[in-house]
């Protein structure tokens, strides 16, 4: 079943492919000569890719992941100052709202390295399966630039605080086992059952109730914006409203 068919000769100058097969979308960051790094064309259309995922019906999960050696290597340095990378479509939309946006699972398959900006677009994803070439780190500090993408809060929510200071204030790669042992990512895998794999979880989530699946999403994330209290008291109201709509309560 997987993995998809290699891409078509029209698609090679995309700097991001999409497919959709049986209810999974996969996105492919596609600029290998240049670790997939990112363009203002490029943002441009992983989101446009994201917003078909987020209003397709027929989509109930997807993947992305990069073409080579790298997953995305962070901000192109040559389009500083000249790509608009805040509002790269002119909607006001930058990289964290579109993926909040885009409810549907997103899951990373991590197939080199994940750097910088590379490493936050990862960090948006709902969860990680990494390659064992997979390695993760965070320059910010190294090269001088802000994080804007949510590394100070999505990679200490994902890795703890004390993590999270150790990786940002070293600037030192975190290789695929130890991404695993400290919660970083979910499975770490053969670089050739990499997007196989990923794939397959997809396909797994595209199999259970798609409503209920997504109830179950928001609630877990829910303590994203709340105490434990306030979720639990978030999930037992839906519980509740369930059981009177199935007219059991």
């Amino acid at each position: 079943m997987y993995p998809y068919p290699a891409r078509k000769e029209s698609d090679v100058e995309k700097v991001v492919l999409f497919e959709v097969k049986e209810g999974v979308g996969l996105i492919t960051l596609n600029r290998p000569e240049k670790h997939n790094s990112i363009t203002q064309e490029l943002l441009v259309l992983l989101y446009d890719y994201l917003d078909e995922i987020s209003h397709n019906d027929e989509i109930g999960a997807a993947v992305i992941t990069g073409n080579g050696k790298s997953f995305c290597s962070g901000l192109d340095l040559s389009v500083i100052g000249k790509d608009n990378l805040l509002d790269p479509r002119g909607d006001g939309k930058d990289l964290p709202d579109v993926f909040m946006e885009c409810r549907k699972p997103l899951i990373g398959a991590i197939n080199g390295s994940a750097i910088t900006g590379g490493f936050e677009l990862a960090l948006n994803c709902d969860f990680l399966i990494a390659s064992e070439n997979a390695r993760f780190i965070d320059s910010h500090a190294k090269v001088g630039i802000h994080p804007g993408w949510g590394m100070t809060q999505l990679l200490q929510q994902a890795v703890g605080q004390r993590m999270a200071k150790q990786l940002s204030l070293t600037c030192k790669p975190l290789l695929a086992q130890d991404a695993l042992r400290c919660g970083l990512v979910n499975e770490v895998v053969p670089p050739a059952e990499l997007v196989p794999r990923a794939l397959q979880i997809a396909q797994d989530i595209c199999a259970v109730n798609r409503d209920m699946m997504m109830k179950i999403k928001d609630a877990i994330e829910k303590r994203n914006e709340t105490t434990l209290e306030g979720a639990l008291r978030h999930e037992k109201e839906n519980f509740v409203q369930f059981l009177k709509d199935v007219k059991m309560f």
